[in-house]
């Protein structure tokens, strides 16, 4: 019987560790979010993000696409080892600060088709579902 018991705890553990904690599970899968405020200002750019894979965040600037890693459990955000192609276009000031914000935000929240990025120094990143 405490074979099956620890058994039973070391699958328990497995599985609780394979689950995605992330945004990902709490809202944000199978959409892509464009930002439409950053900052109390409308953003006029296209910036898009989505969160297809588990661990992972990709999309697309108003210049170039991204990818990053986020493993964090919500509502915690950090987009880490965010890479991008390097294009330049009219846009690239804009896409900068996107870039500049999505590296910044540490908290998020998912209410219906609506997706806010921000952290403490007062960040404030609006997305909204696009499909």
């Amino acid at each position: 019987m405490v074979k099956i018991a620890a058994f039973a705890m070391i699958l328990a553990t497995v599985v609780a560790c394979d689950r995605d904690e992330t945004l990902r599970s709490y809202g944000a899968s199978d959409k892509t979010w464009r930002l439409t405020e950053l900052d109390g200002q409308p953003f006029d750019q296209t910036a898009t993000i989505t969160f297809s894979q588990k661990d992972r965040i990709v999309g697309q600037g108003p210049c170039n696409s991204y990818t990053a890693n986020m493993s964090v459990p919500y509502p915690w955000f950090k987009a880490e080892a965010l890479i991008s192609t390097k294009m330049a276009c009219p846009a690239l000031t804009d896409e900068t600060r996107f870039f500049n914000a999505l590296g910044q935000a540490t908290i998020s929240e998912v209410l219906a088709d609506t997706m806010i990025l921000s952290n403490t120094d007062g960040l404030k990143m609006v997305f909204t579902a696009s499909d």
